[in-house]
């Protein structure tokens, strides 16, 4: 039941935030939303209030905005889609991905104002060390403080970083402090490609830290910056080939969102913020069906400054729909596969 109901409120919030972003967009640009719909399938609610009518309904997988003019076989009218300039019909396409972006913005700045950051610090001091590498086999300990390597004193986390940075492959004998006694241990650092240094698997401590309300918004926006660039570098990877194509469906989302629920409130609205930045980016690809695909015809439109055939359009959205279709069974069944035969 816990999964059920946190996929419900993770789509929800989802679909709801994009959705509202090409909703409130019409409004502003003068078009006619005929209908503001959450979900799909039969009805579970409907009111409306002024000329929009306002729908929630029992699936939980998406949700529309019927804007007026957006179906090729609409007339035009002053209130409608097609009838707008370039700019407020770019604006409105363009106005869900922004949402999907904003969310995690605000998501990631109310996080660190409540929980705080765990920050790194920046003294010799180890937090970690990992198993089976340099430092682990020398016997370097949790807690001990670096003094010295090679007779190179060692003040700062960072000395420690540059100063290991001259002696890869060759055997380094690093002075530290533990329990009060100054002991050298003898390793040998290894190169990292992930990194591109030599590494002996150590990590310095962290602390608490809680930044002010500027601070945190500018962290939430570069914190969402970050991963947008990281999901873009991904999609780029899976697109040569250079990475496998591990996506996963509405199941493995669910299931997702349970585990994240389960953990808390603050791990699922983390949840929520990637699983918005992810939408935000894949609904910017220029597949017909997708939002990055109306830009792509609008762009058409500037630069051979017409626009395309209704029948062109009909068959790009039919093939933009078989390809999503394609990808969700794909997707799914990778779910199915990964959570019920591994």
């Amino acid at each position: 039941m816990t999964t059920i109901l946190a996929a419900i409120f993770v789509f929800g919030v989802l679909i709801t935030v994009h959705e509202f972003g090409h909703f409130i967009t019409a409004k502003m640009t003068g078009m006619r939303v005929d209908e503001f719909a959450i979900g799909f399938g039969p009805n579970i609610f409907q009111k409306k209030v002024g000329e929009t009518l306002y729908s929630l309904r029992i699936i939980p997988l998406g949700g529309y905005n019927k804007i007026a003019g957006m179906d090729p076989d609409e007339p035009a009218t002053e209130d409608s889609f097609k009838s707008k300039s370039i700019p407020a019909r770019m604006l409105v396409i363009l106005a869900g991905s922004l949402m999907n972006f904003l969310l995690p913005v605000i998501l990631f700045f109310s996080i660190f104002m409540i929980n705080g950051i765990q920050k790194p610090v920046d003294q010799p001091v180890l937090g970690t060390i990992m198993a089976d590498k340099a430092a682990a086999k020398a016997g370097l300990q949790v807690g001990d403080r670096i003094i010295s390597i090679n007779g190179e004193k060692i003040v700062t986390w960072n000395d420690l970083v540059v100063t290991l940075q001259k002696y890869l492959d060759k055997e380094i004998t690093v002075t530290a402090e533990h329990q009060g006694e100054v002991k050298n241990y003898q390793m040998v650092p290894a190169y990292d490609a992930q990194y591109g240094r030599p590494l002996i698997g150590i990590s310095p401590k962290y602390e608490h830290y809680q930044p002010g309300v500027a601070e945190a918004a500018a962290m939430g926006a570069g914190y969402t910056k970050h991963i947008i660039f990281a999901m873009i570098d991904g999609l780029q990877k899976i697109i040569t080939g250079a990475a496998p194509a591990d996506v996963a469906g509405p199941i493995g989302v669910a299931k997702m969102a349970g585990e994240m629920a389960h953990q808390g409130m603050l791990p699922l609205l983390n949840f929520i913020a990637f699983l918005s930045i992810n939408l935000g980016v894949i609904n910017l690809l220029p597949l017909p069906a997708l939002d990055g695909g109306h830009v792509m015809f609008l762009l058409y439109e500037v630069i051979a400054r017409r626009k395309p055939s209704d029948k062109f359009l009909e068959y790009a959205q039919v093939t933009g729909m078989f390809l999503l279709f394609a990808l969700l069974i794909y997707a799914n069944g990778n779910d199915i596969f990964r959570f019920f035969f591994k």
